[in-house]
């Protein structure tokens, strides 16, 4: 909220309204008078949210849609200009907590994990038909694994005894593909980064991110902010990326002597970069723990 820092008759967006939390906070600080686009490609939490911000009338608009389409959405939502765009990347609590999606290893629901189940293919489609090769490529690319051959070995000879298509049964496979943990590391599961590479494939989300940066950006106002969490590595680097080049300007190459592009810098960084969680946080919310908040300021064109 200080990064955001929304004022009463502000625009404000919610590109990942999830359970509306955030959406509440925001309106509660740009009342009266302002008003708020939330997005979400999952339709439950698009009603979860309808029913938490009802109090809030005509203030709020709600739309299902991957924020990859927000400069579309915004625009025919009347918020073609706004002060402040949020992205809260990543899966919900209420995401992890649905047996029947697949997105935790703890769970006993079918592998699905796409936050729009009607489009794309589901988790299961990937681990039933990539061969190992593609399938250690995706573990490493996207979720980092250092054990990704072998759990990819581990699926292909598993997957032709019974399929894998539950996420507990994947989880098993991969908890007995990889080394017993040091003592150190037995927090994290060991199917915790396969589970983050597999979601992250599914629903495109490091495709559609800069896209939806880039459109964030041309929506907002000057000084207007532009607020984003990231939960992996490999989101922040992204982020930090973007904010980085806008900040900059110019992309003239390095061998020419003075700028030629005519590119103005078009964000400024809000705070330390990145903001990360307080002790007292992560006690109170351990999924904090590996947030990463990055903020930046539009400037005047």
């Amino acid at each position: 909220m200080n990064a955001l820092s929304p004022v009463p008759g502000s625009f404000q967006i919610d590109a990942t309204v999830g359970g509306g939390g955030h959406s509440l906070r925001i309106l509660g600080a740009a009342s009266p008078g302002g008003r708020l686009l939330g997005l979400d490609a999952d339709a439950a939490a698009i009603e979860r949210s309808r029913a938490r911000l009802a109090s809030f009338g005509d203030q709020v608009v709600l739309r299902r849609s991957n924020f990859e389409a927000i400069g579309s959405v915004a625009r025919e939502a009347g918020f073609g200009q706004v002060d402040g765009i949020l992205m809260d990347l990543g899966l919900s609590s209420h995401q992890l907590a649905d047996e029947a999606r697949g997105f935790s290893f703890r769970t006993q629901g079918i592998l699905d994990m796409r936050f729009d189940p009607s489009t794309g293919v589901p988790a299961s489609e990937l681990i039933a038909t990539l061969d190992a090769e593609a399938l250690a490529d995706l573990f490493r690319r996207h979720g980092e694994e250092p054990h990704a051959w072998k759990i990819a070995k581990a699926v292909v000879t598993g997957r032709s005894r019974d399929p894998i298509d539950t996420a507990d049964g994947l989880a098993t496979v991969v908890e007995r593909a990889v080394p017993p943990q040091p003592a150190a590391r037995r927090r994290i599961h060991p199917a915790t980064r396969v589970f983050q590479a597999l979601r992250i494939a599914v629903n495109r989300e490091l495709e559609v991110l800069p896209t939806a940066l880039e459109d964030a950006l041309e929506l907002l106002r000057p000084d207007g902010r532009l607020v984003v969490i990231a939960y992996h590595s490999l989101e922040d680097r992204i982020v930090k990326r973007f904010v980085a080049a806008e900040r900059r300007g110019c992309i003239c190459p390095s061998a020419v002597p003075v700028c030629v592009c005519g590119r103005s810098p078009r964000l400024a960084p809000v705070g330390a970069q990145p903001q990360v969680p307080t002790e007292a946080e992560v006690a109170a919310n351990p999924r904090s723990r590996s947030a990463k908040l990055r903020a930046a300021r539009r400037l005047a064109a």
